[in-house]
């Protein structure tokens, strides 16, 4: 194939999560309450703890992280897939795709390593207590976001190079809601067998580090027994609503990454849960389950008001 004909595509149709008008119209409604969600739920928890002097700890500082992250990951695809619900040409640019396939990869791959970090912390909480102050310092934390940023930058740049060096001759049309490798690999016209190789890869980081996260929780659990009933209880309620949703995002995020994609339908159901559902749940489960966070946000409104 010459260059010419190689991206002779200069854009991509969308095929959205249904062709069904009606179906098309109830989704508008349901993913525009999401994404309001997302993003309100997710500001409130990053203004409470920036505007909060009693929640400085570790924790609520990956906390807060994990907030802008989690709206940073939905924007990169609920505004195109709402506005898409509305239109009849869901077209997206080349260059447009391609910036949309680095961002999913960049946020989620960063989420799995802040996650993977608020892990360690946890475990660094309750293992090792008396440690705690010296171990997990501001400087240290400060590290360990910049390395999770780093991280994710390193593995999307990688995913989109390879994407982008593909030559595309048409069809154009995109079994997704968003740009995902995926779906365009199955839209190249060469063998794209050795990019499917690095694309399962980036698979492998998320089950390691899901690896990593139930091996800290397994540590955590054992470490338990010896504590008190009240520090038992305090414990695993921080760790309950961390697992929940460590589970709930990197469930479906491996399911999609790791095998060869057969079913573009199955993918694409799957990624609403890691790009909408999860980023919607994630306040609701670290703050309802969390008095600290609960009295903070009480105080934060009462002083508004």
């Amino acid at each position: 194939i010459n260059m010419e004909n190689a991206s002779s595509v200069k854009e991509f149709i969308l095929l959205g999560l249904s062709e069904n008008q009606e179906v098309q119209k109830i989704c508008f409604v349901m993913f525009l309450f999401f994404y309001t969600v997302i993003v309100a739920g997710n500001v409130l928890i990053i203004v409470t703890v920036i505007s909060s002097q009693r929640l400085n700890s570790p924790m609520y500082f990956f906390l807060c992280y994990l907030s802008f992250v989690d709206v940073c990951y939905s924007s990169v695809t609920a505004p195109k897939m709402i506005g898409d619900f509305l239109v009849e040409n869901k077209t997206i640019s080349f260059v447009g795709c391609m910036a949309q396939l680095f961002g999913v990869h960049f946020f989620g791959c960063t989420e799995i390593f802040i996650l993977t970090v608020m892990a360690y912390d946890r475990y660094v909480a309750i293992c090792r207590p008396l440690h705690y102050t010296t171990l997990m310092t501001r400087r240290v934390c400060g590290h360990m976001v910049m390395g999770s940023w780093v991280g994710g930058f390193v593995h999307s740049i990688v995913q989109t190079l390879l994407t982008t060096q593909l030559p595309f001759c048409g069809p154009n049309k995109v079994d997704h809601y968003f740009c995902d490798v995926h779906p365009l690999l199955q839209l190249a016209c060469t063998n794209t067998y050795a990019v499917g190789i690095v694309v399962a890869a980036g698979g492998m980081i998320a089950l390691s580090c899901f690896f990593i996260l139930l091996m800290s929780y397994i540590i955590i659990l054992v470490s338990l027994r010896s504590q008190t009933c009240e520090g038992r209880q305090k414990a695993l309620s921080t760790c309950g609503s961390h697992l929940t949703v460590v589970i709930l995002f990197f469930g479906p995020c491996t399911f999609v990454y790791i095998r060869p994609s057969s079913n573009l339908l199955e993918d694409k159901s799957v990624a609403v849960f890691y790009t909408v559902i999860t980023p919607m749940l994630n306040p609701l489960i670290y703050t309802l389950r969390n008095e600290e966070v609960k009295s903070a946000m009480r105080k934060l409104w009462r002083r508004r008001l």
